[in-house]
């Protein structure tokens, strides 16, 4: 440590012995005095100060620094670069928080003098300045809430349209918080700031996943329920109704916020006019779906798949349009695009899901063994799905209970004599949706 401060101490001696050689009522030496004197003893200590920097000596650079604040705060940037330096250092060897209060107050102070006196720099001005003192702000005092989103706005405003987007994330993102918990931040405030930070992405295209994290920190807010949601788009929506990006906008919030209104039913079907796609249909048909209104379910899927012709976005819609027939109790059209399904992808259990139940429904309107025969077709069929299902799927525990009630349903070994037929014999169902389907005989 000796040998540290004796090195410091040359560096200083000859810093002195090169200041003394210099003439410094020369006009280039004006900012920093009004004296010769003046300037030399201001140029000496901005050299200490960058020197005790450099050697973490950062009890003698705040001894620097100070002198160069009280004598000519606006001669030079650097001395706020190295002042935050200073005091960021000195926050983490606080042994108090009371003394790193006051470090973090004389942190805060750098940032606004800095702005002060160098706010018109052409890329660190006002903006930079005070976007890096709200992410200091925010490091160093959590708990002081109104004061972050103070710093933040005050960010944001000063950069406008050139605001960095992780500065208006992590503003809004506070805000949201503040909502959930504290009594400070009412849901109009986040709806208001919403409203207003928006457009701020159209500005930021290539920002697509920080806006995603904007609009996330919206809808989990708990400000964003479908009564609000509505009055913030509503009369937008009557401005601009064929906007893309509006209606995408608020498609997305209200499905996170579960809305079911007519409203949020009416956008959504005018957001697949402008934008149709497979994702898009697949969602209204299970809005519908889930409204009961199975007519219009099916009516997008169908639309989207005349349109799509990526096998495997068409086999998904060809899976969804099955299951609602089933609903519905559409069994023809459940089975017909059950069978387009199973075509397209043999290996999804889904597709013979929902044939064997249209097998089962059907058989039961049949009459006599015919009927009781077709439930061999839609046993098989059922038993194929079991085989394929994951063990997750919504589907195995419904296909099991379906496998066992299909058994039940077999003829005697009494009914399959009297129509002359042994047991592991072909059989071609001739009943029903099952209609031709080859089979096994097997008595119950």
């Amino acid at each position: 440590m000796k040998n540290v401060k004796f090195l410091l101490s040359a560096a200083f001696s000859i810093c002195a012995a090169a200041a003394m050689a210099q003439d410094f009522s020369a006009p280039q030496y004006a900012k920093w005095g009004d004296t010769p004197e003046e300037r030399e003893r201001n140029i000496l200590n901005s050299n200490f100060l960058k020197e005790s920097c450099d050697n973490r000596d950062y009890n003698a650079a705040a001894h620097y620094l100070k002198e160069l604040l009280d004598h000519c705060p606006g001669v030079q940037e650097s001395i706020y670069q190295r002042g935050a330096l200073v005091y960021k250092n000195k926050i983490n060897r606080a042994k108090s928080m009371a003394e790193k209060n006051v470090y973090i107050d004389s942190l805060m102070l750098m940032y606004d003098m800095r702005a002060q006196y160098f706010g018109d720099h052409p890329k660190r001005g006002t903006a930079y300045i005070l976007d890096q003192k709200a992410r200091e702000y925010l490091q160093y005092k959590p708990n002081d809430r109104a004061g972050i989103r103070a710093a933040f706005r005050a960010a944001i405003e000063a950069g406008g349209a050139n605001t960095e987007p992780e500065t208006v994330v992590a503003y809004f993102s506070n805000l949201c918080e503040d909502y959930k918990n504290t009594d400070e931040v009412m849901p109009d405030e986040i709806i208001a700031e919403y409203d207003r930070l928006t457009p701020f992405f159209e500005q930021h295209p290539d920002a697509t996943e920080l806006k995603g994290q904007f609009d996330a920190a919206f809808g989990l807010s708990g400000a964003a329920s479908c009564e609000n949601l509505e009055k913030l788009f509503k009369g937008k929506l009557a401005a601009a109704p064929d906007d893309e990006a509006l209606l995408s906008q608020a498609v997305s919030l209200m499905s996170r916020a579960k809305c079911d209104g007519d409203f949020y039913f009416s956008i959504a079907e005018k957001y697949y006019e402008v934008k149709p796609s497979s994702e898009t249909a697949m969602f209204l048909a299970q809005a519908f779906q889930g409204k009961g209104d199975y007519p219009k379910a099916t009516k997008y899927l169908n639309e989207a798949l005349a349109v799509e012709q990526d096998p495997a976005e068409r086999q998904k819609l060809l899976v969804r349009i099955a299951l609602v027939g089933l609903v519905a109790n559409n069994i023809p059209e459940a089975a017909s695009a059950a069978r387009q399904a199973r075509d397209l992808n043999p290996e999804d259990g889904v597709p013979y899901f929902v044939l064997a139940q249209c097998y089962g429904i059907s058989a039961a309107h049949c009459q006599g063994f015919a009927g009781q025969a077709a439930f061999w077709a839609a046993y098989d069929t059922m038993a194929k799905a079991v085989e394929l299902l994951p063990s997750d799927s919504e589907y195995i525990e419904p296909a099991k209970t379906s496998l066992s009630a299909f058994r039940t349903r077999f003829p005697t070994s009494e009914e399959c004599f009297f129509n002359e037929l042994k047991e592991g014999a072909r059989y071609t169902v001739n009943c029903g949706t099952a209609a031709g389907v080859a089979t096994t005989v097997r008595p119950r």
